[in-house]
């Protein structure tokens, strides 16, 4: 088993979450994306304190497929500061994981 990760992502809609998601799992970077949501966020930007509903894109992907992973979704977000952020998997279900390595990988590969 190698190291594994959870990458996350706030969107502005339910559509462009499962947009992204089913992109990723296309392009074999995560294993399992999962939209969930609404969510109320509160935050600072350009000043201003703003609280706005938004989706939380969640992403299971071996650790070697982040940096692939985090340029499709930058590409595809609609934010132009989006938050996408890993956080290591420090254990798991052997199978899930070994299952996580087989889905990102090209079939036969």
């Amino acid at each position: 088993m190698g190291d594994y990760v959870q990458v996350q992502t706030a969107i502005p809609s339910r559509q462009k979450g499962l947009e992204i998601a089913r992109s990723v799992i296309d392009a074999r970077l995560a294993a399992c994306a999962q939209v969930i949501g609404p969510i109320v966020s509160t935050y600072r930007w350009k000043g201003e304190v703003r609280v706005d509903e938004e989706y939380l894109l969640l992403m299971k992907a071996p650790a070697d497929r982040y940096a692939d992973l985090e340029a499709h979704v930058h590409r595809l977000h609609s934010y132009s500061v989006a938050e996408i952020i890993s956080t290591p998997i420090n254990s798991g279900l052997a199978s899930y994981l070994t299952w996580m390595d087989e889905e990102t990988r090209a079939p036969g590969a």
